[in-house]
């Protein structure tokens, strides 16, 4: 096998994209949008830069893997700091608290709360680091082929010890008693789009992971991992096509061959799919085979993740924030919730998030100016619920800068801003092909995680067909996007080896029957012939069975 075609450059595919180009396939890599990088994209207007999708660098190990994997220094392409404080949580005009990377200042923030409760939020982290070993080493970190690489007693042993069938505010309610701290450990399941009285336990793994290994920021934003991933890509020899969207992946009698672009063929030994697994399996993928259980039907009755109303703000005044990253909680939290994930609607008291970088870096705006990048989570798109017209549009935005304005350090900042964007759940699914909009992929339901979550090798029924991204396993969020993309390379190049093995066997076997026939002719022992010919068949053989056949079985 030596050609592989990713499609869609997001941050899974940009990653898969390396990781087989430096192990020696030739890639291609094709984009629909201009610029690479799927949902972590870029905004830049009038002097302003924003970063559309992501923003909190988690996990910065998994990172920069996909670089020192190539003998690359990851500082060259994706320098970090650390940012701190690691978040401001308000819960009212007047209620604040202030989450930090550093010990002494959490337990300062905790005692203040309670000793009780600081005692119980320790007790419950040094749980979920023993839940975050099992699960990485159990299910975040393995691919599953067949239903005994997750029917196991080893896996199911793994799985009971996750604790999984509780929900994550559930979890934390046992140990911590006050109401602000158990919404600031739960909240972080959004992340994912799934909410905190829903997704399971395992997910608190999430806020362990921002308090023991940190929250980091990149110079430039989050959109520095796409640009440094496309070029250390480049650097490899690989090639990117952008504004190149692909029209179909090409079956032919349940194997990959390649793509069709432009109403034109590219060929490929290999496939490995990016775009959202929904999308590219209602429209993408032709054959009723390869989609298996994956129909139409079946794609558009799964559940999804919640979407994002975001607001792009540039402002002409620098603000005294002090936290880069701060979130505002509605009152009533579950309510707020209730409305986004069960009855499908603007929340009537959103929560929010506010993103501020430029108190770390100037770059991103004009002298004395800033960005401010509002976050709403609101519900996918779904019949009965916001159409998103400019006049829900525009009611949605007011209500959002009020209370900008009434509860955070942002107390005038409509007279301030000369340079806006809006995105809607329309433009994540119009520009990303994010089905129903939904930001974070398929929602990580019980029953849509693990084993039951797509896989990242299709199924039986074709081979040569690979998936990464937030809707197949494992997850959605960044770092996970990108264990999806190493997995996704490692399923390519496992069946990679074994069919390279199963043409070096066949050429041996044949090349034995052939010596057999020539030593009767020749009067030499068949033994001894055979072994002149399988040192040659080992070295030619896989070259002979690719022109013979058409399928390529090495590199």
């Amino acid at each position: 096998m030596e050609r592989v075609i990713v499609v869609g450059a997001g941050v899974g595919g940009l990653a898969a994209a390396v990781r087989l180009q430096n192990a020696g396939y030739q890639v291609t890599l094709y984009e629909k949008e201009p610029l690479v990088g799927g949902k972590m994209n870029r905004i830049e207007e009038d002097g302003f830069t924003f970063d559309v999708g992501p923003t909190i660098v988690m996990m910065p190990e998994l990172y920069r893997e996909v670089f020192e994997l190539a003998g690359r220094d990851p500082d060259d392409y994706i320098p970090l700091t650390k940012v701190e404080p690691l978040m401001d949580i308000s819960f009212g005009p007047d209620e604040r608290v202030r989450l930090s990377n550093d010990l002494a200042d959490l337990t300062s923030t905790l005692e203040g709360v309670s000793e009780a409760d600081a005692q119980g939020y320790f007790t419950y982290l040094a749980k979920l680091y023993g839940r975050y070993r099992v699960a990485k080493d159990n299910f975040l970190q393995r691919s599953f082929r067949k239903p005994t690489d997750f029917y196991n007693p080893k896996s199911l042993v793994a799985g009971l010890r996750l604790h999984t069938l509780g929900d994550a505010y559930s979890s934390v309610s046992r140990y911590v008693k006050d109401d602000r701290l158990r919404k600031a450990l739960a909240f972080q399941t959004l992340y994912i789009g799934i909410s905190p009285y829903e997704g399971p336990s395992l997910y608190m793994i999430i806020p362990l992971i921002e308090l023991l290994y940190g929250v980091w920021y990149m110079p430039g934003g989050m959109y520095a991992l796409a640009e440094g991933l496309r070029r250390l890509f480049v650097e490899l020899g690989g090639e990117v096509h952008t504004s190149t969207p692909v029209e179909r992946i090409v079956i032919v009698d349940g194997r990959a061959r390649g793509v069709m672009v432009k109403g034109e063929l590219r060929l490929a030994d290999a496939v490995v799919c990016n775009a959202d697994f929904p999308y590219a399996m209602k429209e993408l993928v032709a054959d009723e085979r390869t989609r298996g259980k994956y129909t139409p039907e079946k794609i558009d009755a799964m559940d999804y993740s919640c979407s994002c109303f975001i607001l792009y703000l540039g402002l002409d005044k620098r603000y005294p924030a002090e936290s880069v990253h701060s979130i505002r909680f509605a009152p009533d939290f579950r309510k707020n919730l209730d409305d986004i994930f069960e009855d499908g609607r603007f929340p009537d008291d959103p929560s929010f998030y506010c993103y501020a970088p430029c108190s770390l870096d100037d770059s991103l705006a004009p002298e004395g100016m800033q960005t401010l990048y509002v976050l709403v989570p609101v519900p996918p798109l779904a019949e009965g619920g916001p159409a998103w017209s400019p006049d829900e549009v525009a009611r949605y935005r007011e209500q959002v800068l009020d209370l900008v304005e009434s509860e955070t350090v942002y107390e005038d900042v409509r007279n301030h801003i000369v340079c806006e964007r809006i995105y809607t759940p329309r433009d994540f699914e119009g520009r990303f092909n994010a089905c129903r909009g939904a930001t974070f992929g398929l929602r990580p339901t019980l029953k849509q995680s693990n084993y039951w979550r797509p896989h990242n090798k299709a199924d039986h029924h074709c081979e040569g067909l690979y998936f990464c991204g937030s809707s197949v396993h494992p997850g959605a969020g960044v770092p996970i996007v990108l264990l999806s993309a190493r997995l996704a390379a490692e399923e390519l190049m496992t069946d990679d080896g074994a069919h390279a093995s199963q043409v070096r066997a066949v050429a041996a076997e044949r090349a034995v029957i052939a010596a057999r026939g020539e030593a009767a002719e020749r009067g030499m022992a068949a033994e001894e012939l055979a072994a002149e010919s399988v040192v040659a068949a080992g070295v030619a053989g896989v070259e002979t069975a690719v022109a013979a056949g058409g399928e390529g079985g090495s590199r």
